[in-house]
């Protein structure tokens, strides 16, 4: 009797439970739809703000490297022919136009497809689904975001015709290789419109989506060639296409890649900001036209990679710029390999630039009245408790500026530097461009204050030129402003200023420390250490073209026996070998004129010289020696 109440009173309590849990269910769904149903309106408009993308183009006029995502305008909804949509709809929810925003018969039917295929062939998530994590939700893998993703999407069904979601779906999509929306991805791969696509060119573009990096045809055409295929069936699955249709489709073939120029990655992303400033807010692509030659970029990333090679161990990186008198840089190498380190080291890195610093150093005695051929004390000193040392502790007493300049005197640099005061020296480094802060301490005049290589390679620029400062630039135009900007009013040299600079500077290469450097026609520069040899540079300028080097670790360890003279003069005149070619091969032709002219001037004179001698030989001779004396005389 009792069990029979008991269970009684437990089936009581089961319905009152399931009534309510009812209840509460029926209450929720009706509280979720009327949120839905009346909550705002989610905007679909275009991305957030986009910038032009910049495709940088060599001085020739060949694209190098681009730099910022690529979008254009975005597609309208409904403009798009349905050979263009329907790859998208059958390989990615082929249920689209059925469900209201969740599918999950679509989504079954998908995993075990995946399982079938043993990977992933199609997606589990709606095109409206994937339309709200790509413009609300974000990638984060939770449960939280999966629902927040799936409540978005029944608003967006709410609000939104299908053609609107799948026209916003396209215009977000990510197609690799930098590219966003259809519109950027036909553009990008075929050259044309959206709406322009063939079957086989929509139906690559919609497999790209699974999987950007690794589908982008570009890169991987095999792969993306394959994934079409898939696609194909899937639309042949989904009855959109007869299956002997989709096997006929041809597949597409995209433009061919971007070839970029290996190591001008330095360059591209010191030019960018020169570029972006002056331009807002847009969708697109923009071609930059620079100052860099591709040919001179690649010599001069064969000429570090190939002293680097064969140098010492304790040397781990190198920095190269050429730029021509005006400034335009030419080439630029940041380092040994930007792929594995982006940081520039001809542009970011402040380094202490040894003996190359006593160019300021004489220029500033030339103003205060010094000529080449003045003598210098070539001896130890004192300079507050101070005392420099030549790199070779070997000290010649007076000897002219000339050779104290091509030696890389430390003392005589000193000394000069005391003489004409410190401040001046400061005043000749600023003239000629070098803009870090430099204070005015004895050891001033041996490069104690730092500098880039490239304020360093302008400021010699400036000697070249003969006018001062040169600002180095990499677009072959100013954008707006630029100009005004960044380039301050130029003075120039005095022609006995000028005059004795390249006197100093080819007795250095000629004669002096940087004699590694030589060429077949004249060259001017200078060779600078730092203590311990931490940092190795040298800077000159051949034909038309002013070359910087610096070699050394970014850690500052010193580097064994290695100096100015050395690896760095090395890999300036492997660049300059390659990159004034025709120059040396002209010096080369005319030296060689000049030798075969001097030949024919010696033999006519040697002829003459006979036809002489034939002349005054006596007649008698002839007759006692039987006609043979004048044979004696040729």
């Amino acid at each position: 009797m009792n069990f029979f109440l008991l269970s009684r009173l437990n089936q009581r309590a089961v319905r009152r439970w399931l009534g309510g849990t009812t209840g509460l269910a029926a209450a929720l769904l009706l509280s979720a739809y009327a949120w839905i149903a009346f909550s705002p309106v989610l905007e679909l408009d275009d991305p957030a703000v986009a910038r032009p993308s910049l495709v940088l183009l060599t001085a020739q006029g060949e694209p190098f490297a681009r730099r910022g995502d690529y979008r254009e305008a975005p597609v309208a909804a409904g403009s798009l022919p349905a050979r263009v949509t329907a790859p998208f709809v059958a390989i990615e929810d082929r249920r689209f136009y059925v469900h209201g925003g969740i599918d999950l018969r679509g989504t079954a039917r998908a995993a075990l497809a995946n399982v079938r295929a043993g990977g992933v062939e199609q997606g589990g998530s709606t095109i409206t689904q994937q339309l709200a994590k790509m413009a609300f939700v974000g990638s984060d893998r939770s449960f939280a975001r999966k629902l927040k993703e799936a409540t978005i999407a029944l608003r967006l069904e709410r609000h939104y015709s299908k053609d609107e979601i799948l026209a916003a779906y396209l215009n977000r999509a990510y197609f690799g290789d930098g590219v966003y929306g259809i519109g950027a991805a036909a553009r990008h791969y075929f050259g044309k419109d959206a709406a322009a696509l063939e079957l086989g060119e929509a139906a690559m573009l919609a497999g790209i989506v699974n999987a950007p990096s690794r589908l982008a045809p570009t890169l991987h055409l095999e792969a993306a060639q394959r994934r079409t295929r898939t696609v194909l069936a899937a639309m042949a699955s989904a009855g959109m296409l007869a299956p002997g249709e989709a096997a006929s489709v041809p597949l597409a073939q995209p433009l061919p890649a971007l070839a970029p120029v290996s190591g001008a990655g330095w360059f591209a992303d010191w030019v960018e900001p020169q570029v972006r400033g002056s331009l807002g807010a847009g969708t697109g692509r923009v071609d930059v036209p620079t100052t860099l030659d591709g040919r001179l970029q690649r010599q001069a990333e064969a000429a570090v990679a190939a002293v680097l090679k064969a140098g010492k161990s304790e040397t781990r990186q190198a920095a190269l710029i050429a730029m021509r008198p005006d400034g335009s840089v030419a080439a630029m190498v940041g380092g040994r390999d930007y792929g594995r380190s982006q940081f520039n080291r001809a542009v970011q890195a402040e380094r202490q630039p040894g003996s190359a610093f006593k160019l300021f150093v004489y220029l500033a005695a030339l103003r205060a009245g010094a000529e080449p051929e003045m003598l210098v004390e070539d001896r130890p000193l004192k300079v507050a408790g101070w005392s420099p040392k030549n790199f070779s502790n070997r000290y010649h007493g007076p000897i002219t500026l000339t050779r104290a300049f091509a030696d890389s005197s430390n003392v005589a640099a000193v000394r000069l530097s005391e003489q004409v005061g410190r401040d001046a020296v400061i005043q000749a480094a600023h003239d000629l461009g070098l803009r870090g802060e430099m204070k005015a301490v004895p050891s001033l005049a041996l490069g104690a204050s730092t500098t880039t290589l490239i304020d360093l390679t302008s400021a010699y620029a400036g000697v070249a030129s003969g006018v001062y400062p040169i600002v180095p630039h990499g677009l072959a135009s100013a954008p707006d402003g630029f100009a005004a900007s960044m380039a301050p009013a130029r003075a120039a040299l005095s022609y006995h200023e000028r005059a004795a600079l390249l006197q100093l500077l080819s007795a250095a290469v000629e004669t002096g420390t940087g004699k590694a450097a030589r060429l077949p026609i004249p060259a001017f520069g200078k060779t600078g250490t730092t203590q311990n040899s931490r940092d190795a540079w040298f800077i000159g300028f051949a034909g038309d073209l002013i070359v910087g080097v610096w070699v050394g670790n970014d850690d500052e360890t010193p580097m064994k026996g290695v100096t100015g003279g050395g690896a760095p003069a090395r890999i300036w005149r492997a660049f300059m070998t390659e990159a004034l070619g025709q120059e040396i091969a002209a010096e080369a032709a005319r030296q060689a004129e000049e030798a075969a002219r001097a030949a024919r001037e010696a033999q006519e004179e040697e002829e003459r010289w006979r036809e002489e001698r034939e002349e005054r030989a006596p007649g008698w001779l002839d007759r006692v020696f039987g006609g043979r004396m004048r044979d004696w005389f040729s």
